[in-house]
């Protein structure tokens, strides 16, 4: 059975944004999209009703084409233990008071046994600094912390250095 993935949806904004002039921002796209269309089909990829109501504001046109993107991803549930954890997540200050979606995405993903989370979000949930804490209160409530990675992380070999 293969792995699974949670797709956050910085993922989604990457892969259906108009291409950017910003380097990193470009890269980012690019890898994503090289993600998207080379690697995703060797897993199990989740959203949640949590991703689709972030992708689904600001231009109505920009909203559709990213809703488009996950039409056939199956949403996993939002559970009162994924509520539980993403608040223990927050008040560790494992994710910050002004992150509660972060803390959500990430105990949606651990409560639900999904392998890896997928973003680009690393302020908050793919940090080096945060990373032990977020796994240290995941596994505290008795939960095994999902891999918090870019696509570019979970790409194998598919990037060239």
């Amino acid at each position: 059975m293969p792995a699974s993935v949670y797709i956050e949806s910085s993922i989604i904004s990457y892969l259906t944004s108009r291409p950017s002039r910003d380097v990193v921002k470009a890269g980012r796209q690019a890898i994503t999209s090289d993600w998207w269309l080379n690697s995703k089909s060797q897993y199990e990829v989740y959203i949640s009703a949590l991703v689709e109501e972030e992708i689904s504001g600001g231009d109505p046109t920009a909203a559709a084409k990213r809703l488009e993107a996950v039409a056939n991803i199956p949403n996993i549930l939002i559970t009162s233990e994924a509520q539980l954890l993403a608040d223990a997540l927050v008040v560790s200050k494992a994710v910050p008071d002004n992150s509660v979606r972060d803390a959500l995405h990430i105990a949606i993903a651990a409560t639900q046994g999904i392998d890896y989370l997928l973003t680009w979000n690393f302020k908050h949930i793919n940090n080096a600094e945060t990373k032990k804490l977020i796994a240290h209160v995941v596994e505290g409530d008795g939960w095994v912390c999902p891999v918090l990675c870019s696509p570019e992380e979970l790409g194998g070999n598919n990037y060239e250095e």
